[in-house]
């Protein structure tokens, strides 16, 4: 297994540094038991109201379901994606409780509960790389999701593989270093752009 464990400025949680989204997966189902627990890390996870407004669909290789989300994914994701034993469509209600009232957060809510997912997934040796390269027309359509309910994104999930089962142009990346931006790009004080005396 590679190990890309992030070269941090200050010390945070192991399972956030070792965190990352692999392309290679390898050729082991997901126990039942451990989707579970990723499934109820979400379940947990805040969101304004406590409205909940995420839904998922779960693929596992070879049913129907995994077959559909499959199908909606951008021609390089389907490049890599079917190396991994589960494919979830992360959804949202776009509205609050079945009222026609707008829920403005509802994107932000299923973020935080794919992301509270992928942590999980980190604590029992399993990793999740999460796309947005997929047609949400196409998975609205397949899954026959109500007016009120939209497709956000799509995780592929598994235990980490060879990264030479990969294709050459994927292999570089999937060994290459990770980076990030600094503080001071993105945490402002006053005005937009001023940086904030916390970070310098």
């Amino acid at each position: 297994m590679i190990n890309k464990e992030a070269k941090t400025k200050y010390e945070i949680l192991t399972l956030l540094k070792k965190r990352w989204s692999p392309r290679a997966f390898a050729d082991k189902p997901v126990e039942k038991e451990k989707l579970l627990l990723l499934l109820e890390a979400a379940r947990w996870s805040p969101s304004a109201s406590n409205l909940q407004p995420w839904i998922f669909f779960v693929g596992i290789k070879g049913d129907e379901v995994y077959a559909k989300i499959m199908n909606t994914l951008v021609e390089f994701n389907q490049m890599w994606a079917p190396n991994a034993p589960v494919l979830i469509l992360n959804c949202g209600k776009l509205t609050v409780r079945d009222e026609n009232v707008p829920n403005g957060t509802w994107q932000y809510d299923v973020g935080q509960a794919v992301a509270y997912m992928s942590i999980q997934a980190m604590e029992e040796g399993i990793y999740v790389h999460q796309m947005s390269g997929f047609d949400a027309l196409k998975a609205a359509d397949l899954f026959a999701l109500p007016e009120n309910v939209r497709a956000v994104s799509v995780s592929a999930v598994g235990y980490p593989g060879d990264p030479d089962m990969l294709h050459p142009r994927m292999q570089k990346s999937e060994i290459a270093g990770r980076e990030r931006k600094e503080m001071d790009t993105f945490v402002f004080s006053e005005n937009f752009g001023l940086v904030s005396g916390i970070v310098k």
